[in-house]
């Protein structure tokens, strides 16, 4: 069976969170759709609540901790990527911001990102076109055509109204995930020395 990765960027800050409870819906939608397929599929988490120190480290003193690097190649070994952010003075977070800024430039280069943002009020879901979409362009990823923005009525009980379309909005896009990740040959992990010379090629002055 083939096998690919998803990994999860979440910028939510409270326990439980909204935006933690989104990424983990599209995430295992996305993962099942990947399974109907006859692809094997890992996901990994990158909580960017745990990282605001060593994100700040890195920043200031271009510090790189052992959890941060690993985030980081986690993203860059993605075969694709859940991407969702809270909004914070109608745009994306400065967590999610400068969690994205330390990222290699090319990490994300053609590589199917779904976007997602949750708010207090369904007036920010164009967060996703205005700021989202623009900013994963920008790293020139594949960004999918359905986005899923989540404000708190969408999460209400019972059946019907905001709730059911949340649902479709998360099917379709983990839909799209799938099919565009199940569509590429996997991502081989960067090593940063498969272009160092070998030592007998060395030894051999070559």
């Amino acid at each position: 069976m083939e096998s690919r990765s998803l990994v999860v960027v979440s910028a939510g800050l409270g326990q439980p969170s909204s935006t933690r409870l989104l990424a983990d819906r599209l995430a295992s939608a996305a993962a099942d759709a990947l399974r109907d397929r006859g692809v094997e599929v890992a996901v990994e988490v990158v909580e960017l609540r745990d990282l605001a120190r060593d994100l700040a480290d890195h920043l200031v003193a271009h510090a790189t901790s052992p959890a941060l690097r690993a985030a980081l190649d986690a993203v860059a070994g993605a075969d694709g990527v859940v991407a969702v952010t809270p909004v914070f003075a109608a745009s994306y977070s400065g967590l999610f911001k400068s969690f994205v800024d330390v990222l290699d430039r090319d990490a994300l280069t053609g590589v199917p990102v779904v976007v997602g943002a949750t708010a207090g009020t369904q007036r920010h879901s164009l967060v996703l076109e205005h700021a989202m979409r623009p900013l994963f362009a920008h790293l020139r990823a594949l960004v999918l055509p359905t986005a899923v923005f989540a404000a708190p009525e969408d999460w209400g009980g019972g059946t019907g109204g905001s709730t059911d379309a949340l649902g479709g909005r998360v099917d379709r896009a983990a839909g799209e995930l799938a099919a565009a990740v199940a569509a590429r040959p996997a991502r081989r992990p960067h090593d940063p020395f498969e272009d160092a010379p070998s030592f007998a090629d060395l030894l051999s002055g070559r």
